[in-house]
């Protein structure tokens, strides 16, 4: 990974742990299927699935991401022009095969989360050796979300992921516009103090970094990176609900503030409850904030 290097310590010094490519392609799709869901955020669903005669194709990896967006993941073992295009040629397959794909879903995951699969923003992850200043450019001129990521092995059970470049696909309002939207939603069902609060929240999740992502379901609004790292549920009468990937049990949890919900039902995800009363609790709550995302 670049600029990255990875030591192993012990009492008499430290040694290098030197990072390789895979010997081949399938070792590096085969691994990532085998833990998907921790590494990417993504249940899987197939691999080298058939798109018929006309098509005349495979996709490497098939998914369903946290929030119900259909995910293809396209693997290379070094550096590949072709990566990107391929991946595209695959997506615009699944969006012309909704219904195929639902049914993949409910064979695999069951109908309800067949129901609730989110087309509005398919999603393609390419894992590659590395990319070029191209690649990362042709992500930028296409309207879909594209997450190009870099990976590594170090020795002979360490793998290192680096988000390389993250686009999120559709037609997106400007940074501003969405802000003032949210507000002027939380305004009109709770009023000003809720629209305040609301604005807090969705400016400092997306001042958290480059390539936040923002995906919109009815019960909660994801902040993503390659994998979801805040959960906002819509205000109640007098406070926001916020959920974090941060580890509670790393957090020194504050009754009124801070919640661990480890296997308690709620919307979106993560395992940490932040409970926002006014604009002052979203500064005590940056540095969870940070953590969440680092985190992802």
């Amino acid at each position: 990974m670049s600029g990255l290097k990875l030591f192993h310590t012990t009492k008499s010094g430290v040694t290098e742990v030197a990072p390789r490519l895979a010997e081949v392609e399938a070792d590096v799709q085969g691994l990532v299927e085998a833990h998907m869901e921790s590494l990417l955020g993504v249940r899987f669903l197939a691999s080298e699935y058939g798109t018929g005669p006309v098509h005349g194709g495979r996709i490497d990896s098939l998914g369903l991401d946290e929030n119900g967006s259909p995910v293809i993941v396209e693997y290379k073992r070094g550096v590949d022009a072709g990566v990107i295009n391929q991946g595209l040629f695959s997506l615009s397959w699944l969006v012309d095969h909704r219904r195929e794909f639902e049914h993949l879903v409910r064979d695999r995951l069951g109908a309800s989360a067949a129901s609730r699969v989110l087309w509005s923003g398919p999603r393609l992850i390419c894992i590659a050796g590395d990319f070029t200043r191209y690649d990362v450019h042709a992500v930028r001129e296409h309207r879909r979300s594209i997450d190009l990521v870099r990976y590594r092995l170090f020795g002979s059970d360490l793998l290192g992921l680096e988000t390389v470049a993250s686009v999120s696909g559709g037609t997106l309002a400007p940074q501003r516009a969405r802000r003032q939207a949210v507000a002027r939603a939380a305004a009109d069902v709770q009023g000003a103090s809720m629209a305040e609060l609301a604005h807090a929240v969705d400016e400092a999740l997306l001042d958290l970094g480059n390539g936040v992502n923002r995906i919109q379901r009815k019960q909660y609004r994801a902040y993503q990176r390659l994998r979801n790292f805040a959960c906002v549920c819509p205000p109640q009468r007098s406070k926001l609900l916020v959920y974090l990937k941060a580890d509670p049990k790393r957090v020194d949890l504050v009754p009124g503030f801070t919640r661990d919900v480890t296997g308690l039902g709620h919307h979106g995800t993560g395992d940490l409850e932040v409970q926002l009363l006014t604009p002052r609790d979203v500064e005590r709550a940056r540095d969870l904030f940070r953590a969440s995302y680092a985190a992802a």
